[in-house]
């Protein structure tokens, strides 16, 4: 590298006789020193661990020809960097295949989904509206798990709204209900319902259709029983929507008829109640023989101790009007 810095120096030198320039002598001495500054600078030493070298010395040992015979090569690209092999950034799937750590490891089936998992511990899950795919699946559930074991329990969770939306929507026929109840009906196994978030409609029917004692439903969970609507009838001429109607009271008919014999009340009560949508909490529930008892730890005692409505007004000495008017 020196020698390289010292050729124009020369030359430089030797061009002042015929031409010499006025900062020649300055650019002379500037060009001088930088050579014995770079003269002086060390050449770093070779590691014998270096994996580059440590490769070329096993290639120039096995067979010197590799490196002796090699053609021209661009000068852009460091030389001897063929000797490396290319690096496998992922293998082939013939090469997964015969990886024994990966066949350890590998399922041997699909993953289930979060309802055969429920399915495995017998518990069906309602968490949408009764519609004919929502039914399907509720009815062929508790037809496998009564093959599987007819004296086991099937525990039946309800979130649901019934054949309507939240907002009263129509979203499934009446008989999509039915036809969950006629299952639960046939089956042999005992089966609890416990009634999370919501039970309306059909959903309350399916909640207190469960086996007598095994009805549960949550401290904050809600149901409701009502009338059953008719659906959009816009496009159906006045002859069908009549026959609608009439098929709407029949389902009425059958809803009360089914709720009085589940809950214990006369079919004249339920009907009363029905005549507009009828909430209850879980409280009101147990009250109304819809569920059996609240699933919340001590709420059994805190309950019974606590007055009811009526207590408190007459220890309060109020009067409570009814809805004519009256004392």
């Amino acid at each position: 590298m020196a020698s390289s810095l010292q050729l124009p120096i020369s030359i430089s030198s030797a061009s002042t006789s015929s031409f010499r320039p006025r900062n020649a002598r300055k650019f002379t001495a500037f060009c001088s020193v930088n050579a014995k500054a770079t003269a002086k600078i060390p050449i770093p030493p070779i590691n014998p661990k270096d994996p580059f070298l440590s490769r070329l010395a096993a290639v120039a040992a096995k067979s010197p020809e590799t490196l002796l015979n090699r053609p021209p090569q661009n000068s852009d690209s460091l030389p001897y960097l063929d000797v490396f092999d290319e690096p496998i950034l992922m293998a082939t799937p013939a090469q997964v295949e015969r990886s024994v750590s990966y066949n350890e490891h590998r399922p041997r089936k699909p993953p289930p989904d979060l309802p055969s998992l429920l399915l495995h511990g017998r518990i069906v899950y309602i968490g949408m509206p009764l519609v004919p795919a929502v039914t399907e699946l509720i009815v062929a559930e508790l037809m496998y798990l009564q093959w599987m074991d007819p004296k086991q329990p099937i525990y039946i969770y309800i979130n649901s709204t019934g054949t309507t939306r939240d907002d009263g929507e129509t979203v499934g026929m009446e008989s999509e209900g039915f036809a969950i109840y006629d299952a639960m009906m046939q089956l042999k196994n005992e089966i609890h319902t416990v009634a999370v978030g919501a039970a309306i409609g059909q959903a309350c029917l399916l909640l207190s259709a469960g086996t007598e004692g095994k009805r549960f439903m949550m401290p904050h969970a809600k149901a409701m029983i009502q009338q059953p609507r008719v659906p959009s009838s816009g496009l159906m001429p006045a002859s069908d929507v009549l026959i609608r109607a009439k098929e709407v009271i029949t389902n009425r008919d059958i809803l009360v008829k089914l709720l009085a014999k589940h809950t214990g009340n006369s079919e004249e009560a339920v009907a009363k109640v029905m005549r507009r949508p009828f909430y209850m909490d879980s409280t009101t529930a147990k009250e109304f023989g819809v569920i059996d008892k609240i699933l919340w730890r001590g709420q059994e005692k805190i309950m019974a101790d606590v007055a009811s409505p009526e207590e408190w007004d007459n220890k309060a000495g109020v009067k409570v009007v009814d809805e004519l008017g009256g004392l």
